[in-house]
């Protein structure tokens, strides 16, 4: 059993409380060959034993009146490849790509961008992006952790979409840069609005057909949006965990998606989350009566355990990484020890962990 020592629960360091040992062949490097084979490990909330399934299973595994409730952001291909005058090479990582921090007179756009370069960029930097046409872009100022506020001379989205790469996770491996199956699979099938630099990995695991398999059996679907952040791989201040807040990342949640919960509470169905994003966006959205108010903005909330659920009855998630917020998340669902017991019996039957990996359900 993994646990962490009592002198990490005490407060000292909140997230070593949620530290577990991973072999590193065990994190997933690509996705299973069809997006139903990954593996599922189921978890009851109100205890037993792990079963180990199929995500293709989950047509058994929920109910007629269910509602999942799916992320629809859409991972832009935010990183980009630039160019200083004197030819050195200069990733810039687009960390809003859809909401700049502001539009300027002349139709350009200042970002906060993430630049990784092999000297640091000061203010009044440009950086060439080839292509045709060439476009510059200015270092306007300089942040804390390798951050920057960048000027783009237009729509920093569209330029993504015609000139970046698939932004995947630092652990995930190509020496080569990222490749066509990654921008195919590294998505939801129901991705619809531009604007994460990170894919809400539950979501990786539904196909077309199983969604459909799924409606057929009497599970409702609905929508909302969480544009995931690249801050969902950092680990928190302690400073933010003290305050009881994350990385703040953008959420729209429409009629439809109140209507829906409304409908599911009333006639005795689960509301199951895909995802943290969406569990995350759910809880923070709540209104009267367990049901997600319509809205938009920015969302800093940090589940952690002792959070009281309103809207959510289950998750299906990925394993997520050691130390982070969204592993405190988990627990906070189905209880730390209960939580960390999974992990290790995942890891001795070898399951894939992290984005490409496999999943679990809690219901």
């Amino acid at each position: 059993m993994i646990l962490a020592s009592p002198k990490s629960e005490q407060g000292c360091d909140p997230l070593a409380a949620y530290d577990y040992h991973l072999p590193p062949g065990l994190i997933a490097q690509g996705p299973a060959r069809r997006r139903v084979q990954a593996r599922l490990m189921l978890l009851g909330k109100n205890g037993g034993g792990a079963v180990h399934e199929k995500v293709a299973r989950l047509t058994r595994l929920l109910r007629p009146g269910d509602l999942l409730v799916l992320n629809q952001t859409q991972v832009v291909p935010a990183r980009l490849l630039a160019y200083k005058p004197s030819g050195g090479r200069v990733e810039v990582l687009l960390l809003s790509p859809a909401q700049p921090l502001e539009r300027l007179a002349g139709g350009g756009e200042l970002h906060q961008c993430l630049l990784r370069s092999h000297r640091p960029l000061g203010p009044g930097a440009r950086l060439l992006l080839r292509g045709q046409p060439e476009l510059w872009l200015e270092v306007r100022e300089r942040r804390a952790r390798g951050q920057a506020v960048v000027e783009f001379p237009g729509p920093a989205l569209a330029v993504a979409q015609e000139r970046g790469q698939t932004p995947l996770p630092p652990y995930i491996k190509r020496p080569l840069g990222p490749g066509p199956q990654d921008r195919e699979r590294y998505q939801t099938v129901y991705a619809a609005c531009p604007g994460a630099v990170a894919a809400p990995t539950a979501g990786l695991h539904l196909s077309r057909e199983l969604l459909a398999a799924l409606g057929r059996r009497g599970v409702e679907m609905a929508a909302l949006t969480l544009h995931v952040g690249y801050g969902t791989f950092a680990e928190p201040s302690a400073a933010d965990l003290a305050a009881g807040r994350l990385h703040a990342e953008w959420v729209e949640t429409a009629p439809a998606l109140s209507q829906a919960v409304a409908r599911t509470k009333a006639r005795g169905g689960r509301v199951i989350a895909v995802g943290t994003t969406s569990l995350r966006a759910l809880e923070w959205r709540v209104g009267p009566g367990g049901v997600p108010q319509p809205g938009q903005g920015w969302c800093d909330l940090l589940i952690a355990p002792g959070h009281e659920f309103r809207v959510t009855d289950g998750l299906l998630t990925n394993f997520h990484l050691p130390r982070t917020t969204l592993l405190m998340l988990v627990a906070a669902l189905a209880g730390r020890e209960r939580v960390l017991e999974a992990y290790a019996e995942a890891v001795t039957r070898r399951y894939r962990f992290y984005s490409f990996g496999d999943a679990m359900l809690i219901i």
